[in-house]
């Protein structure tokens, strides 16, 4: 598989490696993880509430990995489910998850999402804790907008630096991993998305969620 940048190459690696772990961290129905992480429950039903406004809707989940949004989006009437990620071991992960729905409903593509080809257009695209990783934010936002239908949404998060969080996730992805990591100020989400008819953000504890109509 090609790549479009080392930092590219990089986060693909992470997440092969690291598939099975990450997929565990991000189990949104336990107890614990509700607690710790209230940000992962906030955002997978800020997508899901997007879903229901539409009928029967096309979702693409960019870097969807496991597809823990994935499944439940199908379960909210998705038509069809499309998950691209870099990570075969995390899309295998997401044909496990998935098996029980219809083939014709789901599609898993592995590939860069700027490079790879991706059919059709979409309703709903997610791009939940994607682009934490993501070095040139803006190619990826203008393929978001070319894929997505008229009057769709994107639903994306974005985390922010903070000084009690920023080093340490700097330290944990960077210097220990090898993985690239970013953040973003709320201003550069407004400019990032400027392309769009209308952009709601709403803050948390230690990032942004945003929704972007076309």
């Amino acid at each position: 598989m090609t790549t479009s940048t080392d930092s590219t190459g990089r986060v693909r690696e992470h997440f092969r490696r690291k598939a099975f772990s990450f997929d565990h961290l991000y189990d949104e129905e336990h107890a614990l993880q509700r607690t710790l992480r209230p940000g992962l429950f906030n955002r997978r039903e800020f997508a899901l509430d997007v879903v229901d406004e539409y009928d029967a809707p096309r979702v693409l989940d960019v870097g969807g990995g496991s597809a823990r949004i994935g499944e439940l989006a199908l379960e909210h009437g998705a038509s069809r489910y499309v998950d691209v990620d870099l990570s075969d071991s995390m899309l295998e992960l997401a044909r496990q998850r998935l098996e029980r729905f219809e083939d014709e409903k789901v599609t898993l593509i592995q590939g860069d999402f700027l490079r790879t080809a991706i059919p059709g257009s979409y309703e709903v695209i997610l791009a939940l804790g994607y682009f934490d990783y993501i070095e040139n934010a803006p190619a990826h936002v203008r393929r978001l907008r070319e894929l997505l239908a008229p009057g769709g949404s994107v639903v994306a998060s974005f985390p922010r630096w903070t000084w009690s969080k920023g080093p340490i996730r700097k330290l944990r992805y960077e210097v220990i991993n090898n993985c690239p990591i970013f953040a973003y100020p709320r201003d550069g989400l407004m400019e990032l998305f400027a392309g769009f008819t209308n952009v709601e953000i709403r803050p948390g504890n230690s990032g942004f969620l945003l929704r972007a109509t076309a």
